[in-house]
Order: C-alpha cells, then sequence, then structure tokens
C-alpha cells in the first residue's frame, strides 16, 4: 500500500481502499445473466444510512487478490444468487464503467467489469449472502428491458435495459465503455 492509499477502518469492508482523492476505491466484476425470454437477474438493494432510497443492480462485487475477473463474476454468481456457472459459461468482457456513488455514508468509486451468462431456468436463493448483504439486499428478480425501463427507481448501471435488450439477442463481440457514471447522490 502507497502513502495513497489508507486502509482505515470502513463500514463498507476491508476491500475498499481509501484514495488520497477522499473516495473508497476497489475492482469489480458483475454479471448480467440472461434467462431463455431474455429477462436479467437483478438484485434490488438499498442504502443503510438511507433505506427510502432503493435501486436495481446486476450480480457481482469485488475482485479478491490473486483472483481473475471471471473467477470473481463466477463467485459472486454462486455467493448472491445460489448459480452455479463456470469461466466458460462467461461472454465477455462485454462492459466496463465506474460507477462513483453514496453508500454506508460514504463516496465510494468502483471500477466494474461486465460479463454475461445465460440460463435455461434458474431460481435464485439469499442462502450465500452475508450479514452486511442482508441487511442491505432486499429481493432479486428476473426483469426483461421493457420491466426494467417502467422501473420507478434507479437502475445501474443506467443503460442496463438497452444492454439487456441488445444482448438477448447475443453478443456482437464489442466491449462496451461507459466511462465514469455518478448515482443522484454524488452528480
Amino acid at each position: 500500500m502507497t502513502s495513497a492509499e489508507s486502509s482505515t477502518a470502513s463500514s463498507l469492508g476491508p476491500d475498499w481502499v481509501l484514495k488520497d482523492d477522499g473516495l473508497r476505491h476497489r475492482r469489480a466484476a458483475r454479471i448480467i445473466v440472461l434467462d431463455g425470454a431474455g429477462r436479467a437477474l437483478l438484485v434490488r438493494g438499498h442504502d443503510a444510512d438511507q433505506p427510502g432510497r432503493s435501486w436495481w443492480f446486476t450480480i457481482g462485487g469485488g475482485i479478491e487478490p490473486g483472483e481473475s475477473e471471471a473467477a470473481a463474476a463466477v463467485r459472486e454468481a454462486r455467493e448472491e444468487a445460489g448459480l452455479e456457472l463456470t469461466e466458460a459459461d462467461l461472454e465477455g468482457p462485454v462492459m466496463t464503467r465506474a460507477g462513483i456513488f453514496h453508500f454506508y455514508a460514504e463516496t465510494c468509486r468502483q471500477d466494474e467489469v461486465f460479463f454475461v451468462a445465460r440460463v435455461a431456468r434458474h431460481d435464485p436463493t439469499d442462502a450465500g449472502w452475508t450479514a452486511q448483504e442482508r441487511d442491505v439486499l432486499d429481493e432479486m428478480r428476473w426483469m426483461g428491458a421493457a420491466e426494467l425501463r417502467a422501473q420507478q427507481i434507479e437502475i445501474f448501471p443506467t443503460v442496463l435495459p438497452d444492454l439487456v435488450e441488445s444482448l438477448a439477442g447475443g453478443w456482437d463481440g464489442t466491449v462496451r465503455h461507459l466511462g465514469t457514471e455518478h448515482d443522484d447522490e454524488t452528480a
């Protein structure tokens, strides 16, 4: 760790490193799980410090030391949804983005890489959720692009409805780079 980084305690967990810019930072792997009907498996969560604010997002989380992006995506699918995949089941990466958001009373930056996995059917389970995840994750649901567009709460990444619609027909091999997205609390 350099002098530009600090591991001071945070409610976010040890994988979030405080950088000189004052933001907690980590790298993450996310997975867009699509079923045969073109629906994505999403998680709805909320901020423990702002329980009235919630949003939909893809399965995924921090990349552990020595872990590849694809291995992290596979692990997160198992832990967050009980979905057993292999790295060979993944397409991509299909997208990257840096998300800057407010969570646990801190402003965070997460550099994300997204993969796609296609499954015929899966009934998600929260059996692998940690105590911290149980505090902030509310439900999992399969949603298509039209249902995502109709949501009254935030969706991350913001292009997810279009991405789900596009990927449902197959991936064209293009990696989309979204740049940096800010949630409404940090914009």
